[in-house]
């Protein structure tokens, strides 16, 4: 496990889109695990936004993201599906056939699960995982408490994100909502994983994740344990653990 804290905001959306471009410039026909929300937003733009400029081979490429919202259409703007389509798939001109994506309505989303992991596997697995973390330290919609040995699956969401969702989209009462996520299993067997966090809000949960316990309390902190993994901060998330990372002679 190494860190890099940078030095703000600007230089973290910047560093982790290059992050993504290496591994697409590095293996050509690389599987690239992706995270939705207010972290990746602005990474994913400047990935857009450099590939415009200097453009380069993307055929072989295969984008997916870590989870998807089910029960609810895919073309609410706030489905993982839409969101990458919009910030980066689309603006690369990704191949449909290579943007692997669950359904967000399903009859049976256990079979689901297995057609999610069954198509990442035949293009030989996830090489890059860039995986978000929430403030109770959940990766993917693997909440506290979920077992490490978790594999592809549908969690339940975040209450006050559910509120939100139910709110903005008017979803019924009966209509039950929740996430199809990889696994904590399925996301430790990727080649490379890179946690990423920024703002302050996530500097306390970057903490107990990174210098904490192993523990399923905090799902993220597995990732103490994977044998590839970098933790990418803006200075404001890395701010309980810049001693730390410091004294270790990680990046700033």
């Amino acid at each position: 496990m190494r860190i890099t804290i940078t030095k703000n905001e600007q230089e973290f959306n910047i560093t982790a889109a290059w992050r993504i471009i290496a591994q697409m410039l590095e293996k050509p026909n690389a599987v690239i695990g992706l995270s939705t929300g207010q972290t990746t937003m602005d990474m994913h733009r400047i990935v857009s936004e450099i590939y415009a400029q200097y453009p380069f081979d993307i055929s072989r490429i295969t984008l997916f993201n870590v989870d998807e919202l089910t029960n609810l259409p895919r073309e609410y703007s706030g489905s993982c599906y839409t969101m990458i389509l919009n910030q980066i798939a689309g603006p690369l001109g990704i191949p449909e056939e290579n943007f692997i994506m669950p359904l967000t309505i399903s009859p049976d989303f256990e079979a689901e699960c297995h057609l999610f992991e069954q198509r990442l596997a035949e293009r030989g697995g996830a090489d890059l995982q860039m995986l978000g973390i929430g403030s109770n330290g959940h990766i993917g919609i693997n909440q506290p408490g979920t077992p490490f040995e978790s594999e592809t699956w549908v969690s339940h969401m975040d209450p006050d994100f559910e509120a939100r969702v139910r709110r903005e989209i008017e979803v019924p009462p009966e209509t039950v909502l929740g996430g199809l996520t990889r696994g904590i299993k399925n996301i430790m067997h990727t080649s490379k994983v890179i946690l990423i966090a920024k703002g302050a809000h996530k500097a306390e949960i970057i903490e107990k994740a990174i210098l904490g316990p192993v523990t399923t309390d905090i799902p993220a902190s597995v990732v103490q344990l994977h044998p590839n993994c970098e933790i990418l901060l803006d200075a404001d998330a890395g701010a309980r653990i810049a001693d730390y990372a410091k004294e270790r002679g990680y990046n700033f």
